[in-house]
């Protein structure tokens, strides 16, 4: 082990002891030895045991762990701190901008594991609520984790949809505006995505010198019908060539293997052929059902619905006639309520559903009891003035440990309606996550489950649930189930939409809006929806103002008579 190996060592454990709360003096002492050990002229695995310890910077103790890493080539005690820490924090310490103190802050005080949960809180502007986090610190902190991720390789839909733009331009402008289109992961509308897919018509002879730029990208893999490369921002880019049928290539490349098998043993004879279009209705056409959106290729079961001739009529943006599930400052949001009320009018939305967080989420500023008596005055106010706009009085309600809401019966039942989530203790075994979530479904003030396995993409697994247990659940106690909009969350998964509509549960995308422009994310939520089929008809947030005042009418009267 040379001696950058082991200032690397003593680096990182002066820094995991400082996120652990372990005493500065010791930390940093490491700290030191790192220091002068990377700076000695000679290599300390050939320099004689007894004179490593009158070396500068180097203790008894120090010299001791030396000895250990140069004759074991690892050292104990940093194998016992990297055991005892998360992976997740332990990768904070590669975001500019926090330091251990702050990790030790953002793992001890915020109950955050990872970097995706981090960002996460950003977003939500939940640092600025904890010493040493200001709102440019909070700002630094969200640009850096953003700028690392996208340099791991791996995606949200939404990220790529801010980019996307602007490489279709660029490819259209290279090889013509007919002969390039979006194929892959990216067409399916895949909640995450490794590749930038498109198909080209051109060979790959033709394709690369177009790359040969004064800054080219990476390439990283060549074959017969694709070409793989790597931008300078991260991102992987395929393109899948072809010099015969284009519409051949976009159908073979914008369905999962599951449908492209059985399509292949269906429809054995199809030719392929090019429509004007230059994309791939023509097949679908020749084989004589309707066109299947892209986001629907997933399972061969979707075959024998276009067959039926009862394919979904999908959900769009424009369809959602609502804002459910919204945090304004009275919580851990930016905006005052009539501020989030008046972009939902700019918007043409008809009402909104106020949800701050309940008194738990303390580290969300919660609402006490005494405040949600304020905000109730502070919302009739409003409803007054900004009729025939209606703000509904709701709340998010941590669900307790052991499923309970987090008031009592006669604070709850001053709500319009009630969304129901886990935000704490998330590392539950099914059993457990399973009785606290029922518990909570079988409340009678439970309107809404919200986010219901607390996953967020990329970044925390969601506890284990039965999900279809949790839909029939919801079912029996007229509870809707969130599709939670922001786009790391994207929860309930779009695969339980289609077991939620059988069941006659109804879904709710919702943006969970922390600031207005939040409400953005609802396009992320529909196309996550239009993936599980959902129509508007299924959706609550389509719900005219009218037909939400009925269906609260009567989801009232069904659990209370």
């Amino acid at each position: 082990m040379d001696n950058a190996a082991i200032a690397d060592n003593f680096s990182l454990l002066s820094k995991l002891m400082d996120i652990h709360g372990e005493n500065s003096f010791k930390t940093k002492n490491y700290s030191i030895a790192a220091f002068n050990i990377e700076k000695l002229p000679m290599q300390l695995k050939d320099t004689p045991r007894e004179k490593l310890f009158s070396i500068k910077g180097i203790g008894q103790s120090t010299g001791e762990k030396v000895i250990e890493m140069l004759d074991t080539g690892h050292l104990e005690i940093l194998n016992e701190y990297i055991q005892n820490t998360p992976p997740g924090v332990i990768e904070m310490l590669n975001i500019k901008g926090i330091g251990p103190k702050k990790i030790h802050t953002i793992w001890k005080e915020m109950e955050v594991e990872s970097l995706g949960e981090l960002l996460y809180a950003c977003n939500e502007n939940r640092l600025t609520l904890y010493k040493g986090f200001g709102q440019k610190t909070q700002q630094n902190v969200q640009e850096a984790i953003e700028f690392y991720f996208s340099n791991q390789g791996h995606f949200l839909y939404a990220q790529l949809d801010a980019i996307f733009p602007q490489v279709d331009g660029y490819l259209k402008k290279l090889f013509g505006i007919g002969k390039v289109h979006v194929t892959g992961a990216y067409r399916r509308q895949a909640l995450t995505i490794e590749e930038m897919e498109f198909a080209v018509a051109a060979s790959p002879e033709e394709v690369k010198p177009k790359f040969n730029t004064a800054q080219p990208p990476e390439l990283l893999e060549e074959n017969e019908v694709s070409l793989l490369y790597k931008l300078k921002n991260g991102l992987k880019l395929r393109l899948y060539c072809t010099t015969g049928s284009l519409a051949q290539l976009l159908f073979d490349t914008s369905g999962s293997n599951e449908f492209l098998e059985a399509f292949y043993i269906q429809y054995p004879a199809i030719t392929y052929s090019d429509n004007a279009a230059g994309d791939d209705a023509a097949v679908f056409e020749e084989a004589g059902i309707p066109f299947i959106p892209a986001c629907l290729r997933e399972t061969a079961a979707i075959l024998q619905d276009a067959k039926a001739n009862t394919l979904p009529v999908l959900i769009q943006s424009g369809d959602v006639r609502s804002i459910i599930h919204s945090h304004s400052n009275w919580s851990d949001g930016s905006n005052t309520i009539e501020e989030m009320a008046m972009e939902c009018i700019r918007r043409g939305m008809e009402y909104l559903v106020i949800s701050d967080h309940s008194q738990t989420a303390s580290y969300a500023n919660g609402l006490k009891e005494d405040r949600i008596r304020e905000q109730h005055r502070y919302v009739d106010e409003l409803n007054d003035k900004l009729k025939p706009f209606r703000i509904f009085k709701s709340v998010e309600s941590d669900i307790l440990n052991d499923g309970s809401l987090d008031y009592p019966d006669r604070v709850l039942q001053t709500f319009d309606l009630v969304i129901a989530s886990v935000h704490s203790n998330l590392k539950m075994p099914e059993e457990k996550a399973m009785k606290r979530v029922l518990a909570a479904i079988e409340n009678p003030y439970t309107s809404i489950l919200g986010h219901p396995t607390g996953r967020l993409l990329l970044s925390r697994n969601g506890y284990p649930l039965d999900h279809k247990k949790i839909i029939e659940a919801c079912a029996a106690n007229h509870v809707v189930i969130e599709l939670n909009a922001h786009p790391r969350r994207l929860d309930i998964d779009w695969k339980w939409i289609s077991y939620a509509i059988e069941k006659g549960v109804l879904i709710s995308i919702n943006p969970d809006a922390h600031a207005l422009d939040g409400y953005d994310d609802i396009k992320y939520g529909v196309l996550a929806a239009q993936k599980g089929g959902l129509t508007k008809v299924n959706n609550l947030s389509s719900f005219s103002l009218k037909q939400f005042e009925e269906f609260l009418a009567e989801t009232r009267k069904k659990k209370f008579g």
